[in-house]
């Protein structure tokens, strides 16, 4: 459905001889409203693929087990999208010895969106609202050790940035001038926080899009407002533990989801984003279900395998246990995280070797570094 523009076109003082123009997004939502016959196939599809997913969720007999895997494989997905190398196997590694098979730069800030997502879960958890002060801490995490360490992390831009091009003169989009950001998002977080009908996988595509539009950072703003999608899901109580990240849907279709985010502002087709969206929290909330339930049967698995060991199994399926929490471990870990004396850790680890559920992945005669390398396999992309 075309609309008249979207915003308002700020036109700049001249820089380089040259002027340019701002595009300042009008507040949410969209007017005329959207046309939810030409979204419905897919918000059917994605609210049935979100009701089995919870489902699914609910079952588990530790969300938190699982949650430290998807939290990190979203890491990484969010990361590649921004160009970084690394992989879940580099940052697993990392996590555990300080080693990788990448540049440590791309690692590093792999682990920083980690500790931002994690951040910002648990201060919503503790009752913290989702708001742009939250959304600024975020930011200032994740640009630790991570490209935009220079660019006021955790704090709004007080400069003009623009997207594609050498300068805002020769840019593909130019967003709102410094003075109109935190006006912009004034608004957009009383949108966050506004009561309607809107359905709520609507209504985190048009907030995910604002945000972008609105380019609030210097830098690092395609990772906070992709971490935004799945704060304000789980706020809404619409997840029942963050496990939808869609960050592999955009890097599957990076071309058209830039493409997609550009035609809103520029036909007003909201629709058009909105039905892109919703097939993506479709597919992505099969996969992660699917995925779920193979992680299920695994555990289920490599349980019964342990239970052929009879009494000589209680060592080994407490560290077994472990390796469900965090499956890069080197002893020094397990032995704090079980208090398991060494020789005990040391013989609890072989026979889960035995038993092929875990294997050692370095080639060190100290520090040795295993890996429960059937569940990683599960989440790998």
């Amino acid at each position: 459905m075309k609309r008249k523009l979207q915003a308002a076109y700020i036109k700049s003082s001249l820089v380089a001889s040259e002027s340019y123009s701002t595009y300042v997004p009008k507040a949410l939502p969209p007017i005329p409203a959207i046309n939810m016959s030409e979204i419905s196939e897919w918000l059917e599809k994605a609210n049935l693929a979100i009701g089995e997913l919870n489902g699914i969720v609910e079952s588990l007999p530790d969300q938190s087990i699982v949650n430290y895997m998807y939290v990190r494989k979203e890491a990484v997905l969010s990361s590649q999208i921004e160009g970084t190398q690394s992989t879940l196997d580099d940052l697993l590694r990392y996590e555990s010895d300080g080693t990788a098979g990448v540049p440590i730069n791309d690692v590093t800030e792999v682990s920083s969106y980690v500790a931002a997502l994690k951040h910002g879960l648990e201060r919503i958890q503790g009752g913290f609202p989702l708001s742009f002060r939250l959304v600024r801490e975020i930011h200032k995490i994740l640009l630790t050790n991570a490209r935009g360490f220079d660019k006021t992390p955790g704090e709004f831009r007080k400069t003009q940035n623009w997207i594609g091009g050498t300068r805002p003169g020769n840019a593909h989009f130019v967003p709102p001038p410094p003075d109109k950001v935190k006006d912009c998002l004034g608004e957009l977080e009383k949108y966050i926080h506004a009561k309607d009908k809107m359905p709520i996988l609507v209504r985190a595509a048009l907030i995910h899009h604002q945000f972008e539009t609105i380019h609030p950072f210097l830098d690092g703003n395609g990772r906070a407002g992709r971490l935004l999608i799945t704060l304000y899901l789980y706020v809404a109580g619409f997840l029942r533990s963050p496990f939808l990240y869609l960050s592999l849907f955009f890097r599957k279709h990076r071309d058209l989801y830039y493409e997609k985010l550009t035609e809103p502002r520029k036909t007003g087709d909201w629709e058009s984003w909105l039905n892109f969206f919703l097939e993506g929290v479709a597919e992505t909330a099969v996969d992660a279900k699917i995925t779920l339930l193979k992680i299920k049967k695994l555990f289920a698995f490599d349980d019964e395998k342990l239970s052929g060991l009879g009494r000589a199994s209680a060592s080994a399926r407490t560290i077994f246990t472990i390796f469900k929490q965090k499956p890069v471990l080197n002893i020094a870990e397990i032995i704090r995280r079980t208090r398991l004396t060494k020789p005990t850790a040391i013989s609890g680890v072989k026979k889960l070797i035995d038993l092929e559920i875990v294997e050692k992945i370095s080639e060190k005669k100290w520090r040795q570094v295993y890996a429960y390398s059937s569940y990683i396999a599960l989440l790998r992309f």
